[in-house]
């Protein structure tokens, strides 16, 4: 595919992936950077899209670029060492102030995370601390995507735990 091709189909489903994005962080600012994170991720596979499915295919890969932002630890910034700053049915979402993520729990995350072993140590740097996809993820380590999902949410696990011990030890 050619560049003026590719440049065709970002015309055609620009507004298509923006308003797909927009819909679900809910920030425009936002939307147009996943959207151009779609179209990127879009570019580099290209090969694996037939032609005719090419629509339903951005439209996915937009969902996938929201939904990996979303879940990232960073966009959360949930109080980790404890579940106090989850939401429960029927209560109100927590205030700014609870969700505020210290430099110094920023640094004790950090410090984890770069003491788990592998398979978890380099998903878990690109993930929580470069805030890389889980599909830049999968390219970059030459790994399936699933197996970078496996990998993310048994790290996600183990750095729960071993937050909850320190906090418990303070």
């Amino acid at each position: 595919m050619t560049d003026h091709q590719f440049s065709n189909i970002v015309s055609q489903y620009q507004s298509l992936v923006y308003t797909v994005c927009c819909q679900l962080v809910r920030d425009h600012q936002l939307a147009e950077d996943l959207t151009q994170e779609t179209f990127l991720a879009a570019y580099i596979h290209m090969e694996e899209c037939p032609a005719e499915k090419l629509r339903p295919w951005l439209v996915r890969i937009a969902s996938n670029k929201a939904t990996d932002y979303l879940r990232s630890a960073w966009h959360r910034k949930v109080i980790v060492p404890g579940e106090e700053a989850m939401t429960l049915p029927g209560t109100a979402p927590p205030g700014p102030e609870e969700l505020l993520v210290t430099e110094s729990e920023t640094e004790a995350i950090r410090q984890l995370v770069n003491h788990l072993k592998e398979p978890y140590l380099q998903v878990s740097q690109l993930y929580f601390l470069e805030e890389k996809s889980v599909d830049e993820i999968a390219l970059t380590l030459r790994r399936p995507t699933k197996t970078v999902y496996s990998q993310v949410s048994r790290a996600r696990k183990l750095l729960k735990e071993q937050l909850r011990e320190r906090s418990e030890e303070a």
